[in-house]
């Protein structure tokens, strides 16, 4: 995705000469400002998306960790109910 961005020329100077001094390019330290800003809940947006990605981790492991798990050719998901009622 390309952003364009119309800001004064002095604007832009003092972003570059920050980013060289961290060894980025322009691209990649307003990348890295825009991930430090926070998101609505407070938390920061690196932050969400890291869980996010756990998130989808754990999904994709307990998906791969029950395949071929059954519950038997004649047990029903109301007996369970109520085996669960029952402990």
């Amino acid at each position: 995705m390309n952003v364009s961005l119309d800001w004064p020329s002095d604007v832009v100077i003092r972003l570059t000469d920050e980013a060289k001094k961290r060894g980025l390019s322009l691209d990649g330290y307003l990348f890295q400002l825009a991930l430090a800003q926070k998101a609505a809940n407070g938390t920061h947006a690196a932050e969400d998306a890291q869980k996010r990605l756990a998130r989808e981790e754990a999904g994709r492991h307990i998906r791969e960790a029950r395949k071929g798990t059954i519950l038997g050719p004649e047990l029903t998901i109301c007996e369970l109910m109520d085996e669960g009622h029952r402990g």
